[in-house]
Order: C-alpha cells, then structure tokens, then sequence
C-alpha cells in the first residue's frame, strides 16, 4: 500500500472541500464553479498519477545525495525533526520564489496559478513536472546529514499545513499573521493585481518573507489567475500552455543569449529591441470576467457521475500501483490522464470530444476485460464495466450530443 501521506490524506481534502461548498451555500458566496473545480482536480490527478513514474526526483534524487555526498549523519530525535521542519519550510520558500522569477520554473508552477477561483479545491491543482526543478532545493539538506524519512515527512507536513490555507471563507487571524502564511497572506499570492504579483511565498512560516523583502498583507480583495488566462478545462494543457507560449516567444528572439536569458530571467521578459520587461498589467475589474462556459444540468449530471468513477480509478491505482506491473501501471495510468482529459473536452464542447469520449468508454471495457481475462480479476468487474460503458453511450448519443451542438463554443485559449 501506498503510504505517501498526501495520498492517504485524500479522503480528509474531499471532506474538507464538501464543508466549504456547505459554507459557501448557507452564505450565499459563489466560491465554486463546476468546470473550474474539476480542471483544478484533474490537475492534481494527472500530478499525483505522474509521480508515480517521477519517483527519482523528490524523495529519490534526496536519498541518493543522503547516501553518497552527506556530511555528518543528524540522529532522528524531536529537536532535531523540529529544526528539519524549518529549514525544509526555508528551502520551500526558496523553490517557490524561484519558481516565480524564473521562467522555465514558472512554466511548471503555473498550473497552480490558473485557476480564477480561490477555494480548497486550488490547492489540489498542481504541475505534473514541478518537482523535477523544486526537488534540487532540498538537497542541502541531505548534505547536511538530516535522515530521508524525517525529510519526507517534514516536506509532507508543509505540504499539507498549505492545503487549508487555499479558502475564502477565513478571515485575518489576528498575531497568527506575523507568524504563519494564513489563508488572508496566502489570497494575496494567489493574486494577480500588480501589488500582489509575487508576494508571500512562505509555506508555513510569513517569517521568511519579512525576512527576504516579499512580504504583503491582504489589503482588497484580490483578482485572481494569471496575467494570461490559460482559457482551458484540459489539465494537460494546463501543464504545457506556458512552455507553448515560451517556444513561441523564443521564435522572436535573434540571439542565442537572449534566448537563454529568456529561459532563466524572469517571466514577462524579452530584448530591449522586442520592447523589454512586461511588468503585469492593472486589472480592469470593471470589465474583468472570468473563462466561463455553460453547464446545463445534463451536463452536470453526467460529467460528475463520471468523475466519480475517476476517483474512484485514481485512488484504487495511487494505492496499488506499487503492486501492479509495469504495463498494467502505464495503461491505466494513460486511460486516468485520457479520461481527465476528454472531461475537460465537454465542458468545453470541443466536436473531437464525441469520438474521444465513445473510445474511452471502449477502453474501460476492454481494460476491464483484460483484468479479468489476464489476471483473474472477478467476472462482475467486467460486466459492470460493461454496463457503465453502453448506459452511457445511450445517454450520450440520446441526449447529450444535442444538449451540447445547441451551446456556444467557448472562445479558443490563447496558445
């Protein structure tokens, strides 16, 4: 079994999720919307199903320099585990500030930043690839000689102390402000207006950012996203739009200098003779809207009733894959990213999303079959399988198809 705490505190985000929306309905607050919701899940999805073939960064590439490049060995007690979850906090906050003021790492971490919502359910949404640059961060950590389970835990335990703090529904805390990143310091982050723009970046403790100059506490409400709406519901766009945008801007540049600079100096810059530095723009709040397409109640119905089942895939797969073959591990991790994907596709009414969403559903099945005619899985898998695939082509082909060639299409993302 899995015992990545992240994982198994799955259960515990959902509930938490579930308590908001109760909050946001007795309030009268319009924290969710269905479409950005589910794209922040399938972010988070896609990244923790990733990561089971990114294994070598993170925890792996610290074990290895524990092993061969440690200094001194620091025994495992409470005082040194404190000291641990420190100074991992200050490497958070280095990894975090970089990954907004450089520009190969900000193509990762944006994905975090897209959503143009702020609720629990951002916290979940996640790069896929972001730990291959946070990951160095933490190395001189194993150099100074601090064990790797007492690495991984302090790193989970930051981890999970910054889901809480993604809610609107918490105001300032008083003395807490000066002492830990509070969902009021961590809202200023996630905005996009020219005063909030890298701000705050401490994971647990503010402390760092009064130390280090990037210090901002919540003045008015911030307008949330990035600068450049991602304009998508597909997770695997999410994850490549910024390098798309970045090879299409490398295009422009003569000089091979000026390219690498592009790479490494901060987002928004380019040559002087291509007009310099792009500071982000004032937000127009008058006339700001959000990326938006509609979701009729049958929509609802049937992309929901879906993600339930893709849940339901994930959990099963991040709790088993260790046990599970290679291949066996690669398929079904292929049809979760697929899946994530053709969800985004209707709430979008992409035309593709007709063939790709009647192959999924064929792929469920001969899956299905393959577990239970290859490895013994029990018969009702398959018929279940079978029964869940041809209900929903039915409702698909009956209903579906006409509810969504009646609906606008949403405008192109910027790409």
């Amino acid at each position: 079994m899995n015992i990545n705490p992240i994982v198994l505190s799955i259960p515990i985000f959902f509930l938490l999720i579930g308590i908001e929306l109760i909050i946001e309905r007795l309030t009268h607050k319009n924290y969710y919307r269905l479409n950005d919701a589910l794209t922040n899940l399938s972010c988070g999805i896609t990244q923790q199903v990733s990561g089971v073939f990114l294994k070598l960064f993170g925890i792996g590439l610290y074990v290895l320099v524990y092993d061969h490049l440690r200094l001194w060995h620091i025994p495992s007690t409470w005082y040194t585990f404190l000291i641990l979850f420190v100074l991992t906090d200050l490497a958070y906050y280095w990894a975090h500030r970089m990954s907004h003021e450089i520009n190969l790492f900000w193509s990762a971490h944006v994905v975090h930043h897209q959503s143009e919502d702020y609720n629990l359910s951002v916290a979940l949404r996640q790069s896929s690839f972001q730990v291959v640059w946070t990951s160095f961060f933490y190395l001189p950590l194993a150099v100074l000689g601090f064990e790797p389970l007492d690495f991984a835990l302090a790193n989970a335990l930051t981890t999970l102390y910054q889901f809480w703090i993604h809610t609107q529904t918490i105001g300032k805390l008083g003395w807490l402000e000066y002492i830990l990143v509070t969902p009021s310091l961590h809202r200023v982050h996630h905005g996009r207006d020219p005063k909030y723009i890298d701000k705050n970046h401490g994971g647990v403790f503010i402390w760092w950012d009064m130390l280090f100059g990037t210090y901002q506490p919540e003045e008015e409400a911030p307008t949330y996203g990035i600068t450049t709406p991602v304009k998508s519901w597909n997770p695997v766009w999410a994850n490549f739009s910024h390098l798309y945008l970045m090879w299409q801007e490398m295009k422009r540049i003569p000089r091979l200098s000026d390219k690498i600079r592009y790479i490494f100096y901060k987002p928004g810059w380019l040559p002087k003779e291509l007009g310099g530095y792009r500071p982000a723009p004032e937000v127009d709040k008058a006339h700001y809207q959000k990326y938006d397409t509609p979701t009729p109640r049958p929509l609802q119905v049937y992309v929901l009733a879906h993600y339930v089942m893709l849940i339901a895939l994930t959990s099963w797969f991040l709790f088993t894959q260790s046990t599970l073959g290679m291949p066996l591990k690669v398929a079904i991790a292929m049809l979760i990213g697929y899946a994530s994907v053709t969800i985004g596709g209707l709430l979008e009414y992409r035309p593709w999303v007709k063939w790709a969403e009647t192959l999924r559903l064929l792929l469920f099945v001969l899956i299905a079959a393959w577990l239970h005619l290859a490895l013994g899985w029990p018969a009702y898998v398959l018929y279940g399988t079978g029964l869940y695939a041809l209900v929903s082509l039915v409702w698909l082909y009956k209903s579906l198809w006409q509810l969504i060639a009646v609906q606008p299409q949403p405008q192109p993302a910027e790409r």
